[in-house]
């Protein structure tokens, strides 16, 4: 039988590694502490500040295809936020049973103010790797998320 190290599981180690990241942004950021925003919360709304444009806005579906949430975390997240007046929700004019998501003028001052934040956490921590180090990180996990697609 082969033994079984969690501590050595690539999918252990790269949770472990989102968490720490995770928990370095939103303190970082102040995210949680000064609007009350959950990790899951602040990806939703910066994945639909950064995917609302003037051609449109995504819709729940586009935003578990750009993050890899499953749905229900999004559904639960949208939910929040637009309870919160963070986030609207309009009828598609093509497709009335399609409800696209933007943000609200709240939404985007709170994504205006923590996002350059996260950009400096991201700075940060980026920089205990060599830049050649960092630029394989992110081509390993690249080609980590396609190995996933893959049959």
């Amino acid at each position: 039988m082969v033994a079984f190290r969690l501590a050595d599981f690539l999918p252990y180690q790269l949770s472990v590694a989102s968490n720490a990241v995770s928990r370095a942004v939103a303190t970082g950021t102040g995210y949680e502490s000064r609007f009350g925003l959950t990790a899951t919360e602040w990806r939703v709304l910066a994945a639909t500040t950064a995917a609302t444009t003037a051609a449109g806005a995504p819709t729940q579906v586009e935003l578990g295809r750009v993050t890899g949430m499953d749905k229900m975390t999004i559904s639960r997240a949208v939910t929040a936020l637009t309870a919160r007046a963070l986030l609207d929700r309009v009828r598609d004019t093509g497709d009335r049973r399609t409800l696209r998501l933007s943000p609200t003028a709240e939404g985007r001052r709170i994504h205006d103010i923590v996002a350059p934040q996260a950009l400096e956490v991201e700075a940060r921590l980026l920089a205990a790797l060599s830049p050649a180090d960092a630029a394989l990180l992110r081509r390993a996990l690249a080609q980590l998320r396609a190995a996933c697609d893959e049959p």
